[in-house]
């Protein structure tokens, strides 16, 4: 497992893209990736882009962990 590099949510952008989402979750960009193609992970089409918002990230760490950290 990859080190995340962040120590709380409060460091973490508006939105994610998949390099940041696997980068707090410590797995490859990859898998990162094929998460936001998930049904049920919270993403947005900005464009050609998919992102995360930070909020809605935030819950589902929390609704898959069993509560998430601040």
């Amino acid at each position: 497992m990859q080190e995340s590099g962040f120590k709380s949510y409060d460091e973490l952008p508006l939105f994610l893209n998949a390099k940041a989402v696997a980068k707090v979750l410590g797995v490859s960009p990859s898998s990162g990736y094929e998460l936001m193609h998930e049904p049920g992970f919270p993403v947005l089409r900005v464009g050609n882009r998919l992102v995360v918002p930070k909020e809605q990230f935030i819950q589902w760490v929390a609704e898959h962990t069993g509560g998430g950290c601040k």
